[in-house]
């Protein structure tokens, strides 16, 4: 069995962006367990646990439903916490994309064949770029930082392809290998 996810690459110059940004965060909130820069990416789709046999059906679907998509551009975002500032516990920055949601419903069609529950929650695109280490009480002491974010532009990133991942949970932190990549069309963009 593998631990496995659908996700899409971050610009390194976004991610180097962000990474300032987090640096800044660090001084004001506290209790946060930030995630790697190395780990940094937009999961279109968590599979869970998967056995090795099933990598090439996915492969296969995703290439299939995915691959005629049109490359298109993403822009990095605001700040956010989810599930909101009364209790927080992710801090993410938001992701905005013509055909975001597109390209998800596409991979939930496409895995759909293969037995995958469709995801049950809404659609929101974004970055975790931390987490709380403990429950937190609010996000009271830092809305003013949320504030101070809104409506800043981290940078924007290109969507060639996506990306099925294999994710190994260490004591250290999740290590991410990328098992295959599906390319996008260089086609026209969808209307």
């Amino acid at each position: 069995m593998i631990r496995a996810f659908i996700a899409v690459g971050i610009d390194p110059k976004t991610v180097e962006r962000i990474s300032e940004a987090i640096d800044q965060l660090k001084l004001s909130i506290a209790g946060i367990g930030w995630t790697p820069l190395i780990n940094l990416h937009f999961t279109l789709k968590f599979l869970g646990d998967i056995e090795e046999a099933a990598v090439d059906p996915i492969v296969r679907a995703l290439r299939q439903h995915i691959a005629p998509f049109p490359r298109f551009t993403i822009n990095a975002k605001d700040l956010g916490v989810f599930p909101g500032v009364k209790r927080p516990q992710v801090l993410w920055v938001g992701l905005e994309g013509i055909h975001l949601s597109e390209l998800a419903s596409a991979i939930e069609t496409a895995l759909k064949t293969l037995g995958f529950a469709p995801e049950k929650r809404g659609f929101k695109p974004h970055l975790t770029i931390g987490r709380w280490r403990q429950r937190a009480k609010s996000a009271a002491n830092f809305v003013t930082e949320l504030e101070r974010w809104k409506g800043h532009a981290f940078g924007t990133s290109e969507v060639r392809n996506i990306i099925l991942f294999q994710s190994t949970l260490r004591p250290e932190g999740a290590i991410h290998r990328p098992l295959e990549k599906i390319v996008l069309s260089n086609g026209e963009p969808l209307n």
